[in-house]
Parts: structure tokens; sequence; C-alpha cells
């Protein structure tokens, strides 16, 4: 286990539950990209479980603020689950939802939307980087989508130190999609549109 020690006074945005460390509040400590790490105040406190990126400016991702908490598999499922519970929750009008949304989810780097039985997903920061075929399997299970397209072509990549990707993660087919949103029926290429595909927090605009 790779441990990161924090300098003196750099513990307070983590115990306020904040997701990021910058590479200036590290007084020591490294590892692999994606590594889970532990991250220790200045004294030597269990602060959080976090995904080392080596060549970021935020150099950890907070996966964890419990000591107990193992990041393995499971956790990453129990993770993604409750995301796409809640979204099912809300009730949208649409079969394109974003069903993952990075540190507000508590998945670092991972951005995931729906468009009908075709999931998108962005990795972005080197944590969910490194366990991407194991996210990708639990999207399928947990979604019952038969498709997922990677449109990690972002520039906030570059500063991960992690190269563009593009391509199927699982299934295949054309890329031009048919979204249904409120009576409309809207077209969208995921390959080739906007972020994932689609502006879809203008959801709300678009009928008005």
């Amino acid at each position: 286990m790779k441990i990161i020690r924090l300098k003196p006074g750099k513990d307070r945005s983590l115990l306020r539950r904040h997701p990021w460390v910058f590479d200036g509040a590290i007084a020591k400590g490294g590892g692999d990209a994606g590594e889970t790490v532990r991250v220790e105040s200045a004294e030597g406190q269990f602060l959080a479980w976090g995904a080392l990126s080596p060549a970021s400016s935020i150099r950890v991702r907070a996966w964890s603020f419990d000591e107990a908490q193992r990041i393995d598999a499971d956790f990453l499922r129990a993770t993604l689950a409750r995301a796409i519970a809640l979204r099912e929750r809300l009730g949208i009008e649409s079969d394109g939802v974003r069903l993952v949304h990075g540190e507000s989810d508590g998945v670092p780097g991972l951005i995931v939307d729906r468009y009908g039985d075709t999931l998108v997903a962005q990795f972005t920061a080197c944590g969910v980087e490194r366990h991407k075929q194991v996210i990708a399997d639990a999207l399928i299970e947990l979604t019952g989508c038969v498709r997922l397209y990677e449109r990690s072509d972002t520039s906030s990549r570059k500063l991960e130190g992690l190269p563009e990707v593009t391509g199927w993660l699982r299934g295949s087919g054309p890329t031009e999609l048919m979204l249904r949103e409120h009576s409309w029926q809207l077209g969208l290429d995921i390959a080739q549109g906007h972020k994932t595909g689609f502006y879809l927090d203008q959801r709300d605009s678009r009928l008005v």
C-alpha cells in the first residue's frame, strides 16, 4: 500500500470531504498512475483512499473517506449502482440521461450518458482509466444496455498524461442514434457530437 503524506495544515479540504488533493499539498509519497493510495495528514491520520495522478496538478482524487473501505470491483459496482438508481427516481422525460457525473457520484473523472440502449463514457482521470474494464462490465450489467462507446477525447486527459481514446468498449454498431425527448425524436452522433454526443443538460430549454 502506497501512502501520500500531506504537509501541515493541508488536510482541511479532505476533512470537509472535498475530493481533490493538489500537488502542492503533498509532503511525500508517490505511486503508479491510477493506483489507490492512502492519504494521511502530516501527523499520520487517515484522511482518504484516493486514485493517484502523478502527472496532474490534481495529484489525488478521493474514492472514499472510510478507512475500512476496500477500493475494488465491488466498491465500484456499488457506487455506480447508487448513481444509476438516483437517475431512475427522477422520472426524466427522455431516454437520454446522464447516469454518472464524476466526483458528485463518487467516481472521480467518469462521465456516463445513456442514449436508449447505448452508453457513452468519458474516462478523464487516471483512477477510472486504471479500472476501465471493471467499470465497463459493471455499467453493462447494471443498465442492461448492449453497447458502450468511449469518448475519452477531452483535453483534460492530456493533463493526466493520458492519450485520447475513442471507440467501442462493449458491443458495436452505428454511432448515429435517435433520442427520445419529451414528444420528439432527435438525431445525434455519439462519435462526433459535443462531449458524449449531445447537450443533455439543455432538455428543459429545448421544451420551451
